[in-house]
């Protein structure tokens, strides 16, 4: 059974009830997620997407009620930090997260990529190009903290990856951090092709579900079993 709603800011929400006597005596799992197609996206007023549908499969097998609610990523994690979510997805780990919230495993594993114009001859990797050129990724993300932890010349604040490719379009910034699938998706959308950019590999990341600390503690069995349930799901939802 799925119900949806709308709740104030949020763009959605997807309920799904894993038989419906369980779902009245077990406390819903309230998961907060941003719009990241192909991973999450909204169609025809539907949740979907490789990594909710990867998540819904294995909450479904462990008869576990949820809640998906669609939101900024910003909103996502203070949310978790606050209580008022149990969790955020999909994401990468990293310390400031750690402070609050336990990753599960990798549901999507995906390259990352620096974008340049085809004709650029900067090379993120050198000191020196890193402190003249104008980068950017998207807005506090782990690679927003990246660039800056690492003393690249950050500039702009992308709300999204359409954003992002925009700017890097128009020339307002010099080079762009991004997933690959991610950015090819936006890419097709605007009817552009990979071979109009410099593409360099970066490194290859596991995005995971952060689940918050309260509700782990509160559920001490809960992540090992889902952990196992996302590893089936990742070789039954491609």
């Amino acid at each position: 059974m799925r119900i949806r709603r709308c709740l104030g800011y949020i763009a959605a929400v997807a309920v799904g009830l894993a038989g419906v006597a369980h779902a009245q005596s077990a406390p819903v799992l309230r998961l907060a997620t941003q719009s990241l197609p192909p991973y999450q996206m909204l169609e025809n007023g539907d949740m979907g997407g490789l990594a909710v549908e990867r998540v819904k499969c294995a909450l479904d097998k462990m008869n576990v009620p949820y809640e998906f609610h669609m939101t900024s990523w910003s909103r996502a994690q203070l949310g978790t930090e606050t209580g008022r979510f149990d969790g955020f997805f999909v994401g990468s780990s990293n310390k400031n997260r750690a402070r609050y919230a336990v990753p599960s495993s990798p549901v999507v594993s995906e390259d990352l990529a620096w974008y340049l114009p085809l004709n650029s001859d900067i090379d993120p990797n050198e000191p020196a190009d890193a402190l003249s050129a104008r980068y950017s990724a998207k807005f506090a993300t782990s690679k927003w903290r990246y660039l800056h932890r690492n003393g690249y010349n950050v500039v702009m604040r992308p709300r999204d990856a359409a954003s992002l490719l925009n700017m890097l379009v128009t020339g307002d910034i010099d080079a762009a951090l991004e997933y690959e699938l991610i950015f090819a998706h936006f890419m097709e959308e605007r009817g552009l092709s990979e071979d109009q950019f410099r593409k360099i590999p970066f490194r290859r990341q596991d995005m995971r579900v952060h689940f918050s600390k309260t509700y782990v503690n509160a559920n001490p069995l809960f992540l090992g079993r889902f952990d196992d349930m996302m590893k089936l799901c990742r070789t039954l939802v491609k």
